[in-house]
């Protein structure tokens, strides 16, 4: 089945959280939308069919997934990433979000401190704060337009607070984003293996966000944390989805896989009467797991171009401009640092003068400062559109 990638369909009047609410978030109706990390596409088709034959029984009562349902990840799982996991490891969230709090509430008591690689998705903040704990920083060093992982700050954080009394809030889990939101890194497997070997061995847990898992750039590979050994397995608990590759968030269905059976069930115990999906929500991510490989395909293929497109753009038109390079999700990060304006100037600028609903970098926690998000799933004409406001308004500075 061929996507047309490039039909323009109006999300506006449908409580669009993306479309419908830019007098309130962004201060004005006549801005761009590309913010918010879902697409501008329509579902598969038989994501779409799943959902009509479901809806066509007129009872939607109470319901749990079906056994089919735990057969399409385990398959999957082995399938794309090499992962051979038991159906028992499965447990299902209302989403990756929803999940991370409860991960957090499970495995750590207020005061407890949790690590963050920022800049990075703004709601591992929320996870942690609004629960009680403790935000630790261990940012990303940004080099040549890319950026990598501070491991030698990742273990001086550890050092330093195994030499605190006992009485001292201790890191007790670190949120991991793989890849990576906002940067766009896909993490090398001797990356991942060296993070994970310093949290094993100081007993920190390691919940991997890995929900953007499908959406790579040609030629690169994402490796799931918890085959990098059987130890880090037991270690790491990862949440994944089918709504950001498939453009279903709204169904609110996500699943945390957790090998280990004693946070396994602590984990349970923790989200004890917390939604874990919906009816139409298990029907669709079934279908889109085991009917949209074609789609996924094409998806990629199209959201690379948009990317070409776009750097290509920023380079010849805006050269103060940089964008950081682009190895999985559809989220590209732009250093907007050379217009020499402080987050609260930027956003002004970029909202009323650009008039562009963008995600601001300094969202994203330390060194997001001076750089923008854009949402490159969307039609191609819109991408030129947002560029074109961008060029307008730099050239009128």
């Amino acid at each position: 089945m061929l996507y047309n990638f490039d039909q323009i369909i109006d999300r506006r009047n449908t409580n669009s959280s993306k479309h419908d609410n830019n007098a309130v978030l962004f201060g004005r109706e006549d801005v761009l939308d590309l913010w918010v990390a879902d697409m501008d596409f329509p579902a598969p088709v038989p994501v779409v069919e799943a959902i009509k034959k479901r809806a066509e029984h007129p009872i939607y009562g109470y319901t749990f997934p079906p056994t089919s349902l735990y057969d399409a990840i385990v398959e999957r799982l082995d399938r794309l990433y090499g992962w051979k996991i038991k159906k028992e490891w499965i447990v299902f969230n209302a989403g990756v979000v929803n999940g991370l709090y409860s991960a957090v509430e499970a495995f750590s008591h207020p005061g407890d401190e949790v690590i963050v690689q920022p800049p990075v998705y703004y709601p591992f903040f929320g996870a942690i704060k609004n629960t009680g704990r403790q935000v630790i920083h261990n940012p990303l060093r940004e080099a040549n337009n890319r950026y990598e992982m501070d491991l030698e700050g990742l273990e001086k954080l550890f050092e330093v607070r195994t030499s605190f009394p006992v009485r001292m809030p201790r890191i007790k889990a670190l949120i991991l984003c793989s890849p990576h939101n906002p940067v766009g890194r896909v993490w090398s497997r001797e990356e991942l293996k060296r993070l994970a070997d310093i949290c094993v061995q100081n007993n920190c847990l390691i919940l991997s966000d890995e929900i953007h898992c499908d959406l790579l750039a040609p030629g690169v590979e994402h490796t799931v944390t918890a085959t990098l050994s059987p130890e880090i397995e037991q270690h790491t608990i990862t949440f994944m989805s089918a709504s950001k590759t498939f453009n279903i968030a709204g169904l609110a269905t996500s699943y945390a896989i957790i090998p280990n059976d004693q946070l396994r069930q602590r984990y349970v115990a923790a989200r004890a009467g917390h939604n874990s999906g919906n009816v139409f929500g298990f029907a669709a991510t079934e279908a889109a797991l085991t009917q949209c490989d074609d789609y996924l395909e094409q998806l990629r293929a199209y959201l690379h171009e948009n990317y070409k497109f776009f750097k290509e753009f920023i380079t010849t038109r805006l050269p103060q401009l940089r964008v950081a390079e682009l190895e999985g999700t559809y989220l590209a990060w732009v250093d907007m640092r050379q217009l020499g304006m402080d987050p609260l100037e930027l956003q002004n600028f970029i909202r009323n003068k650009a008039r562009l609903a963008l995600d601001d970098g300094y969202a994203f926690g330390p060194g997001g400062e001076g750089f923008q998000r854009f949402n490159l799933a969307c039609p191609r004409s819109i991408v030129e559109e947002a560029l074109l406001r961008l060029e307008k308004a730099i050239n009128e500075l």
